[in-house]
């Protein structure tokens, strides 16, 4: 399942996970937005974010391996 840590640029805030079956990520305008099949989840300006990280253990594209 996607699942994305956001986390912010004031330490005085908490971070944010958020996970959803069909969540996806999309950066524009200067907003970092995360949609679901019911439209936006989560939308917080850029100059907000320090790090957008996506955490699941499902991801698509395998982890890089070490030789």
């Amino acid at each position: 399942m996607p699942a994305y840590l956001i986390t912010h640029t004031e330490t005085r805030r908490g971070d944010i996970l958020i996970e959803d079956e069909h969540l996806t990520l999309d950066i524009r305008d200067g907003w970092a937005i995360l949609t679901d099949l019911h439209g936006i989840a989560l939308a917080i300006p850029a100059e907000h974010v320090a790090a957008v990280q996506r955490v699941d253990e499902d991801q698509d594209e395998p982890a890089p391996t070490e030789e």
